[in-house]
């Protein structure tokens, strides 16, 4: 028996801010586009729980609820959301191939990519249980809830040291802990945390459990991994910073890289080393990893596919 196969103009990969921002304005330009979900339909916001600094909110909103806004916003305009991950690519020519579910074949003449990426975790059971209620990965999103409180933060990069700066202006004291005996990040950035007098540094430590009342966060048991002693710190929130990882193992081979595994896109633009392939959101932004600006590329990466393709039918009419 035959394998379906359906053509659509638009393919739209990943859901999230971006993915549905890209499905509203492709909608609107009557590209009839088609989302797939992924696993996780609204991505990563999804597993937040307030979200306070998304425009057009005044009194703040759910994770989980403004996802559920922006999905209705795009089905509105016509964009044909279905619940599917796609399980490969075949860039080599146009159309491009993608199958969904490992069953599906759909040739589209654009894909828009916004997979997104994944926070990397701990691993450690308590982190998970109190995600969302004092546990983030994400000092910018949620750092103003810990207002003149306690914190702690893991990692040792660039990235955890400038979250730390930022959660110092807000919390009374922030401790942060460092697996080794110094830091992975700059030089520049380590004189900035050292230098900023609310943040302790505990080096050779780890943390080994969450602590909580059964609703939210009230300390973090730590280890030192070179004498095994272990010490409560009394803190509200605790924040994972050791990195995030794109959603980008399906376009390996196709689509150009850089050395962490984001997609790289031409300055200016979500242009992709492929022609008619477009990437926005997180999956390509590696440095902002807001909600508002993952939906400003999705807007981009939407606008990029109309303009290729009514260049694409200009060229058949000069041809004819």
């Amino acid at each position: 028996m035959s394998q379906e196969i359906e053509h659509v103009q638009c393919l739209i990969i990943g859901s999230g801010p971006a993915g549905y921002t890209a499905a509203i304005y492709a909608s609107r330009a009557d590209l009839k586009p088609v989302l797939y979900t992924g696993m996780e339909a609204g991505g990563q916001l999804t597993q937040t729980t307030e979200v306070d600094n998304f425009p057009g909110y005044p009194n703040g909103v759910t994770g989980p609820e403004m996802m559920e806004d922006l999905r209705k916003q795009a089905e509105r305009f016509g964009t044909d959301i279905r619940f599917g991950y796609v399980s490969s690519v075949d860039f080599s020519s146009l159309p491009h191939k993608v199958v969904v579910d490992e069953v599906k074949t759909i040739t589209a003449d654009t894909v828009i990519i916004s997979t997104g990426a994944t926070a990397k975790w701990l691993g450690l059971p308590s982190e998970q249980q109190y995600n969302g209620f004092g546990v983030s990965a994400c000092a910018v999103c949620d750092g103003f809830f810990f207002k003149g409180q306690d914190v702690a933060i893991v990692g040792a990069g660039d990235t955890a040291a400038e979250e730390a700066t930022y959660l110092a202006k807000l919390c009374k004291k922030v401790y942060m802990l460092v697996r080794r005996d110094e830091f992975r990040a700059s030089k520049a950035m380590v004189h900035r945390v050292l230098n900023t007098a609310n943040i302790e540094v505990i080096y050779n430590t780890e943390a080994k459990e969450v602590l909580g009342n059964g609703k939210n966060v009230t300390g973090l048991r730590t280890i030192n991994n070179q004498t095994g002693e272990e010490t409560d710190l009394e803190v509200e929130g605790f924040f994972v910073a050791i990195g995030h990882k794109p959603n980008t193992e399906i376009f390996k081979g196709w689509l150009e890289m850089d050395e962490t595994g984001y997609l790289k896109t031409i300055p200016g633009t979500t242009k992709t080393n492929v022609e008619g392939v477009f990437a926005c959101g997180d999956v390509q932004d590696h440095y902002y990893r807001q909600a508002v600006t993952a939906a400003g590329s999705g807007c981009m990466a939407a606008l990029d596919a109309e303009r290729y393709l009514a260049a694409k039918e200009d060229e058949v009419k000069v041809s004819i």
